[in-house]
């Protein structure tokens, strides 16, 4: 069962906590990789740097292209694709 105390929310200094630690283990793997690649550590490094600042720029623009879909297209997509693969599946249903 699922908690509701006040310790069962995230934060936002916890998810920005998250945010960050994920970024550094993320640049971490890519330093690593392009380091076994080219065993040149100032270009592994470089790497890095380029991937960092190319990430948050791609999930800036991730985040408005989605901001450009109205809320709920997508549900009422799936909505569709399961109603045309079969009726009885749908989720519009109404009682009977």
């Amino acid at each position: 069962m699922m908690s509701t105390g006040p310790l069962s929310r995230e934060t936002r200094l916890r998810s920005l906590v998250k945010g960050l630690s994920w970024r550094v283990v993320a640049s971490i793997t890519t330093i690593m990789i392009a380091y076994f690649i080219t065993k040149d550590t100032a270009m592994a490094f470089e790497i890095g740097g380029i991937e960092v600042l190319a990430k948050i720029i791609f999930y800036y623009l991730h985040e408005r292209a989605w901001q450009v879909l109205p809320r709920g297209t997508i549900r009422q997509i799936e909505s569709e694709v399961f109603t045309k693969r079969d009726p009885r599946l749908s989720r519009n249903k109404t009682s009977e």
